[in-house]
């Protein structure tokens, strides 16, 4: 009998913390899109996020609005993630500027470390520009479409360094 009552306690605690993470990753502008595609990052055995591509139109060609969400199943330290940034555009030879340099320093100060369960959104706004979300919500704005299109390519580009996953996110599988 007490393995039962232990076996349900461990239940009822495992299924409490799935709307913590559901409830932190919830961005109104991310949500009311269409889902395009998700997909699952694994490098080598190590899960590392799940990312869900979403658009106004719910198709990847002729899109207005784009808004890529990652739902992080790892640790990793904001730092490591703005240096990844960096090394895919230098990977897919996006041309390093003082903007460029500019935007990596806006992230270094706007993203949190990234915890397992917490999600970073990216919203394509309006005007083109990129609005970022946390677990705390609204992180803050690049206004710049060109950024916005840089960023979005380490995941969208057709030289992405992870093709399966690019093509799971546009719905080309």
């Amino acid at each position: 009998m007490k393995i039962k009552a232990f076996l349900l306690a461990l239940t009822v605690a495992v299924l409490s913390i799935q709307p913590v993470y559901a409830s932190q990753c919830s961005v109104a502008a991310f949500d009311e899109l269409k889902v395009v595609g998700e997909t699952r990052l694994k490098v080598w055995f190590w899960d590392v996020y799940d990312a869900e591509l979403r658009t106004d139109t719910g198709a990847y060609q002729d899109a207005a609005q784009r808004a890529l969400q990652l739902s992080y199943l790892r640790n990793i330290d904001a730092d490591d993630l703005v240096d990844t940034t960096a090394e895919e555009w230098q990977r897919l030879k996006i041309e390093n500027t003082e903007a460029h340099q500019q935007w990596l320093n806006e992230l270094r100060d706007m993203w949190p470390d990234v915890r397992e369960g917490d999600c970073i959104t990216v919203v394509e706004n309006d005007a083109g520009h990129a609005e970022f979300y946390g677990p705390e919500g609204r992180l803050g704005t690049i206004e710049s479409a060109r950024f916005t299109d840089d960023f979005l390519a380490i995941w969208l580009s057709e030289n992405s360094r992870f093709k399966d996953e690019r093509n799971a996110l546009i719905g080309a599988q």
